[in-house]
């Protein structure tokens, strides 16, 4: 009888065991699991925070084009004897209606004749700062832009920000060339003009009023823009991003200027431009090239 006891005795202390090494593997994959819960759904909440911080750097980024000798970025004095434009009489009220202006910068290209049919196609006039290219090869796109009847203007001949912002000299003599280009190619005097990187970059030598008066000289306007469609960033935006970034931003100012790009890899910018001008039309929106009427859209100017 002892003996017998002792059996059951030591059987129930070993169940007793076995009871709880389970409870204790139960317990550590549970703490395990929400361990692993918490620490997914806190790197899924600093995920979506980066990327709303990301895409929020992105959407005030004027351009990411690629400054051709990063050592010649100025750290001070680009923003010299300039200030900052104060654009809140253009802040949208209730019963305006928007004023579109849709500009495409870096052309001409392959990819400039898709975006003038589609904009033929919805009867659509738009604005188009061009650089220098090979007047054999794209003579026709520079006269077509004309032809068609949108505006034409200068955005450097270069593109070369280390050459084109390394001097007066040098910023007045790629304006000549530029402006002489389109006005020999398609007979248009143009003064409408567009800084690559905007009146506000801080890639040049010298102070940007040097730069800015320049053109004041010559009697020209530098337009900026205050809505960023996106396709100018290192991020590759999708069409559908592009259509949500211009239509989140339209709604907010009486008058709009749209920074696009008619390069040829901005073949999103092809793909979403049918849907913005629809969007637009459905909103209400007039679409309108630039022209001596348009409201002056700048970031800064000259201190007076």
């Amino acid at each position: 009888m002892d003996i017998a006891r002792e059996g059951l005795e030591r059987q129930r202390a070993k169940r007793k065991r076995v009871a709880r090494m389970k409870k204790l593997i139960i317990y550590t994959i549970v703490t395990f699991m929400i361990l692993t819960i918490c620490i997914m759904t806190f790197l899924c909440v600093e995920v979506v925070s980066l990327q709303r911080q990301i895409n929020e750097i992105s959407s005030r980024i004027a351009t990411t084009e690629e400054v051709d000798n990063p050592e010649q970025m100025s750290d001070e004095g680009y923003l010299d004897d300039v200030y900052k434009v104060d654009n809140a009489e253009n802040e949208a009220k209730e019963g305006d209606i928007p004023m579109v202006y849709l500009t495409f910068d870096d052309g001409p290209s392959e990819n400039t004749d898709k975006i003038l049919d589609i904009l033929d196609d919805y009867n659509v006039k738009a604005t188009f700062f061009v650089v220098g290219q090979d007047t054999e090869k794209y003579g026709d796109a520079y006269r077509r832009i004309v032809e068609d009847g949108h505006t034409i203007g200068m955005h450097s001949y270069s593109h070369k920000y280390a050459d084109l912002y390394s001097s007066k000299e040098s910023f007045e003599a790629d304006y000549n060339k530029i402006h002489d280009l389109i006005l020999d190619t398609t007979g248009v005097d143009t003064k409408y003009y567009r800084f690559p990187g905007g009146s506000s970059n801080i890639v040049g030598k010298c102070s940007m009023s040097v730069f800015i008066n320049t053109l004041n000289e010559k009697g020209a306007v530098y337009y900026d823009w205050n809505v960023v469609s996106g396709d100018a960033t290192s991020r590759a935006f999708t069409a559908d991003e592009l259509v949500d970034n211009v239509m989140t931003d339209v709604v907010k100012y009486k008058t709009s200027v749209v920074l696009f790009h008619d390069a040829s890899n901005k073949d999103a910018t092809v793909e979403a431009l049918p849907r913005i001008i629809e969007k637009l039309n459905e909103a209400g929106a007039m679409i309108l090239p630039i022209t001596d009427d348009t409201t002056v859209i700048q970031s800064v100017n000259v201190v007076q």
